[in-house]
């Protein structure tokens, strides 16, 4: 994990001081709010329908034990006891009174944390594989690139007003699990038919009210040329992005207005300027990878199977193990998901009971580090198989192990009407209904893997345009609908789903979902065959007809 140097903490501290000053300005009138808000927004806060929400950075979803025990400290003093993990890996507090957030933020300072550039129209948080470093699929460990980016984008002089907020995601695995080819940017680690490692980069691709699919504007670049690279993009952005209507600010809209022969054209053309100016050296690169060597892992972890006699002899224990932990390059570990999704509490939320026990977790079973994952779940990343056992009696004391990672209730969730001004339709009490009508866990296991995602309004935040069943909700006259789609998907095979008809009423959207999960189980070939696959394969039509025959 990357420690601030005396610069890093030098800079953080100043803008707490900074803030602090500019916040007292304005609630003594000294300050306009429309000059107030664009201060605000660059250090995490918006106004939301019951309180100002802080938004706080979570550098490529991780974060240590000393950082948990302090957001959990956050969360008792400042707030109403609990936060919210997001899609970003960033944390939001819903609650903090605005004259107390740079109290928070001077806390946050404490443990190298911020609430920097994670709103407004800025480079924002970049965002990674939550197996990171520990993969079994991975070509190369992306964070310290992560790293090197977010050194890149914090203050960038050059890129405080783009047109519209930008967003970053790099992935060094097989397996896309950071959602990158629907990022401003997105970035992936591959090899040149030389051996070469570089990057692969996609761009224009988004989600809210227009999701595209990225495109890929260079198959292959130097590791050297990184910094450059985006630069030049940032360039081209900056200055022909529109900034006369913000639902077409994004590089989404250029890219598809422009066409990625001309735009590929401009990014090379400014890049050659600057390209030999902005170098990423060898030493450079290998300071940073420094800072993310591997832990000290148990020589003869292996050796120790009793995880395998208690999985034996305890099927609550065993179901856990087949869906929350994931293989790791180390043997004898394993990567491990705490579920931040138990039946009867909101999606991505945690209690400071939870993040004080999780840290201590950390700390006993992998190396004092969590991460947050791009589905609002945490991970301990490196755990012993010996002490997996031990490790879910503890979570599952703390409601933190349900067993349904990838799963239909494994729903990402936006805070919709309860705490969101921008909504325009409920999201949690949805999914805690849809969770209630899929109470048996034996049922969810059988559908395998389903991806649901529930936005309560078009900007889309839990990224409903690509679960596999999305949810999105939309008023109608000062009452909640919504539409549903099918078919989409973040990973590799990215899609936008497609839309399945008329939006339903709120009262309707839970037997819905019931109604299209019966369809597949009618349509599958075989249990092996996915809801996803099942959709590409038949269509949207057998579900949308029963769907609208039945409600």
């Amino acid at each position: 994990m990357y420690q601030y140097n005396d610069k890093d903490q030098t800079l953080i501290d100043e803008r707490v001081t900074q803030f602090r000053d500019q916040t007292e300005r304005f609630l003594k009138g000294e300050i306009a709010d429309d000059k107030y808000r664009a201060l605000r927004l660059m250090n995490g806060v918006y106004v939301q329908t019951h309180a100002p929400l802080l938004r706080i950075a979570g550098p490529y979803g991780l974060l240590s034990s000393k950082q948990v025990r302090k957001l959990a400290s956050i969360a008792r003093d400042y707030d109403k006891g609990f936060c919210h993990f997001t899609t970003r890996q960033n944390i939001q507090f819903n609650w903090p009174a605005l004259e107390r957030v740079p109290d928070i933020l001077e806390e946050l300072a404490s443990v190298q944390m911020h609430a920097i550039q994670t709103s407004g129209n800025c480079l924002r948080n970049t965002t990674s594989d939550q197996l990171a470093g520990v993969a079994i699929d991975e070509l190369e460990d992306p964070r310290p690139y992560c790293e090197i980016i977010r050194q890149w984008t914090i203050f960038h002089p050059e890129f405080a007003y783009l047109p519209r907020k930008f967003k970053i995601a790099v992935s060094g695995s097989q397996q896309d699990r950071a959602a990158i080819r629907f990022h401003d940017i997105g970035l992936q680690l591959v090899k040149n038919d030389q051996g070469e490692v570089g990057f692969s980069l996609f761009v224009g691709g988004g989600l809210g009210r227009t999701p595209v699919i990225g495109q890929i504007v260079r198959p292959f670049l130097e590791k050297k040329h990184l910094l450059s690279y985006l630069e030049a993009i940032l360039r081209v952005y900056n200055l022909y992005g529109r900034r006369d209507n913000k639902y077409k600010a994004r590089i989404k809209i250029l890219v598809r207005e422009t066409g990625l022969t001309e735009i590929r054209k401009q990014i090379e053309a400014e890049w050659d300027l600057i390209k030999d100016k902005l170098e990423l050296s060898s030493e450079r690169i290998s300071e940073i990878q420094q800072q993310f060597t591997p832990p000290a892992y148990q020589a003869n972890a292996a050796q120790d199977t009793s995880y395998a006699d208690n999985s034996a002899n305890n099927a609550d224990f065993s179901t856990w193990l087949k869906h929350n932990i994931a293989e790791h390059k180390v043997d004898g570990y394993h990567a491990v998901y705490i579920s931040l999704k138990a039946p009867d509490s909101p999606p991505g939320d945690c209690t400071e009971s939870q993040l004080d026990a999780i840290a201590e977790l950390a700390d006993q079973h992998s190396f004092g580090m969590v991460r947050v994952t791009h589905r609002q779940n945490l991970v301990l990343a490196d755990v012993k198989q010996a002490d997996l056992f031990d490790l879910w009696k503890k979570l599952d004391a703390l409601k933190l192990a349900t067993p349904n990672i990838g799963k239909a209730t494994d729903m990402i969730c936006c805070p919709g009407l309860d705490y969101c001004s921008l909504a325009n339709a409920g999201s949690i009490g949805v999914a805690k209904e849809i969770n209630e009508a899929l109470d048996s866990m034996d049922y969810i296991h059988d559908l395998g893997d389903l991806k649901i995602n529930i936005s309560g309004c078009m900007n889309g935040c839990a990224h409903q345009s690509v679960g596999h069943i999305g949810i999105l909700g939309v008023d109608k006259k000062g009452v909640e609908w919504y539409q549903i789609t099918l078919g989409g998907s973040s990973e590799n095979d990215a899609a936008i789903g497609h839309r399945l008809g008329p939006a339903v009423s709120k009262e309707d959207v839970t037997s819905v979902v019931k109604t299209l999960l019966e369809v597949y189980i009618e349509q599958r070939i075989n249990e092996d065959e996915s809801f996803l696959a099942t959709v590409r394969r038949v269509g949207i039509a057998p579900f949308k007809e029963k769907t609208y025959a039945t409600h």
